[in-house]
This record gives C-alpha cells, sequence and structure tokens, in this order.
C-alpha cells in the first residue's frame, strides 16, 4: 500500500529525485511519476518510441529538449505539426522568439507586425526571414528529385542545416524519421503551393508518407508513445500504432479533459477502447502544461537511465 508521504526540499537535489518524491504527493503529482515509471519501462522494453508535439512546443523553448531526446535514442519515431517544422529552421537560422504577456494587447500587437502564442511573441520579420530561407532550400531539393515523402523532404533538409538544437538536424543525423501528415497547414505548406505553381512537377507527397510511417514499425515490434498534447500529431501516432497491434506502453501529457470527447483530452484508457493501446500496457495519462510536466518527467527518466548507461552515447 502506497501512502502520501510530505514534500521537503533537500539540498542539491536533483530532478529525478524531485520526480519521486512527486510521485507520493497527491493528484498530478503522482500521475507525473507514473509517467517516469512508463518512459524508463518502455526504454528498458526496447520499444520504438513515437514522440509526438504540437507545434506551440516548439515555439517554446522545449525544442531544444526534443532535438536532445532525439540525439539520445529516447525518440525513434517523430510525429508533429508543420509549425514546429517552420519554426526549428527560423531558429536554426538565428530567429528569437520573444516572451511577451498572455493579457496583451492584441490588436496594438498586430498592428506592430507582433504574432502572440500564448505568452510568447513572433515578429512577421521572422516570417519574412523564413520565406527567404526556404526558397533556395527547395531549390536544392527539386534539382535532387521531382517527387518527394514528406519525411524524406525533412531529412534532406535537416542535413542542411548546422544546428545541434534542431529537431530536423538530429533528426537526420540519428536517422530518426519526421511525420507531418499536414504538411500544407502553415507558412511551409503556402510556400510549398507558390513553388509548386512554377514546378508544376514538383510533388509532396502525403499519401506515400503514410506507408513510410507504416514500415517504421512492424506489428511484432513493441512500441510506445509519449504524446504530448494532441491533434493530428498524437493521433497519426496511435491510429498506425492501431493498425499494427497496439501500442505496450503510453505517456499523455495535456491540459485537455476527457469530457470534450476531443482527441487532445482522450486518456489512454480511451485509447484501449480502440485497440490503439493494449489492454495490458502499462500507461499514464498527465493532466498539466507541457512546458512543465514533460521536462520534469523526461529528464527524471533520463537521469535514471544515464545512471544505467542506457542512453545513447551516453
Amino acid at each position: 500500500m502506497q501512502y502520501v508521504k510530505d514534500l521537503k526540499w533537500k539540498k542539491g537535489i536533483q530532478v529525478k529525485d524531485l520526480v519521486s518524491m512527486l510521485g507520493n504527493t497527491g493528484f498530478q503529482s503522482i500521475e507525473l511519476g507514473r509517467a517516469v515509471d512508463v518512459i524508463i519501462k518502455m526504454k528498458k522494453g526496447g520499444a520504438k518510441i513515437f514522440l509526438t508535439f504540437t507545434s506551440n512546443m516548439v515555439t517554446s523553448g522545449l525544442r531544444g529538449l526534443f532535438a536532445q531526446c532525439i540525439k539520445l535514442g529516447m525518440a525513434d519515431i517523430i510525429v508533429t505539426t508543420i509549425g514546429g517544422i517552420e519554426e526549428d529552421i527560423m531558429k536554426a537560422y538565428g530567429e528569437k522568439f520573444i516572451i511577451g504577456d498572455f493579457r496583451s494587447n492584441d490588436v496594438g500587437l498586430n498592428e506592430k507586425g507582433i504574432n502572440r502564442v500564448g505568452n510568447i511573441f513572433i515578429q512577421n520579420e521572422s516570417y519574412m526571414k523564413f520565406e527567404s530561407i526556404l526558397l533556395p532550400i527547395l531549390d536544392e531539393l527539386y534539382k535532387k528529385k521531382k517527387r518527394w515523402a514528406v519525411s524524406e523532404l525533412f531529412r534532406e533538409i535537416g542535413l542542411m542545416l548546422d544546428d545541434k538544437d534542431s529537431i530536423l538536424y538530429q533528426a537526420a543525423k540519428n536517422d530518426v524519421p519526421i511525420f507531418c501528415p499536414a504538411v500544407t497547414d502553415g507558412a511551409f505548406g503556402f510556400h510549398l503551393f507558390m513553388y509548386q505553381q512554377d514546378h508544376d512537377d514538383f510533388i509532396v507527397d502525403v499519401v506515400r508518407d503514410f506507408k513510410n510511417i507504416l514500415n517504421a514499425t512492424s506489428y511484432d515490434d513493441k512500441k510506445g508513445g509519449i504524446c504530448l498534447g494532441g491533434s493530428i500529431s498524437k493521433h497519426h501516432a496511435i491510429f498506425i500504432s492501431l493498425l499494427k497491434g497496439g501500442m505496450d506502453y503510453a505517456v499523455y501529457m495535456t491540459t485537455s479533459h476527457q469530457t470534450s470527447g476531443s482527441m487532445s483530452g482522450a486518456t489512454t484508457n480511451e485509447g484501449k477502447s480502440w485497440g490503439k493501446i493494449k489492454d495490458d500496457s502499462d500507461a499514464a495519462t498527465v493532466n498539466g502544461d507541457v512546458s512543465i510536466t514533460f521536462p520534469l518527467a523526461m529528464i527524471s527518466a533520463m537521469e535514471r537511465l544515464s545512471e544505467e548507461g542506457l542512453l545513447k552515447g551516453d
């Protein structure tokens, strides 16, 4: 039987010890502790790990941690939305986003050419620079071949970057595919459209990538999912897992709740009703801001795995 224990500060405490103490504190702290245990189990169990996240998380400083997870072997397959790809490229070329305020005057921001993502500001100039960066990249891709699956296109772009904190860079260097089913849903997609107006034989093939993500795992592989937020990123990974027998391990982290019936709020238990997650899987659902819960859980897991020499290149 597990009992609630008082949380106390200790001088020089490590993240893994803090999260371990949180695991006996109550409420979502207990779920956070369970999430760490599941992440460690999926790594030790040799599972193919899907890491899924939405673009707003790349807008934040989580970008560097995602890249590090890829480098250290904590992610084998990435599924994300196109905004995260755009902003990863922007940051790889030196763009910096501003810490703002949730209570900003949004009309005033628009007049100044500033876009707000929660309490983070992105200037219009950043997207103008992105266009000037992307068009020469598309020219290089077009010279190599005319038809690309999305994940293959991302890998090629990753090889062109020179930023070790880049998700695309680390994915390309470590042979981790990045899938983005909604590649047209943003500035990147708009520029693909515009480029195709002058190069109508340039094709970015989303359907072909469905085959690629299907082939990324087998029915016999153990599969794990770390799904941050919801949207198409989360669903694409767990749907593919359904077609391959379901996930053996799953961690969901979200601010949404199951009462809405949304993909973002759907729990790991709900996933079992579809067969996306196996009946006997190790699973945890953590409700809370991923910019807080994910670093605590992942760093805690990596500290413990590092002690056993189980991180890639550690």
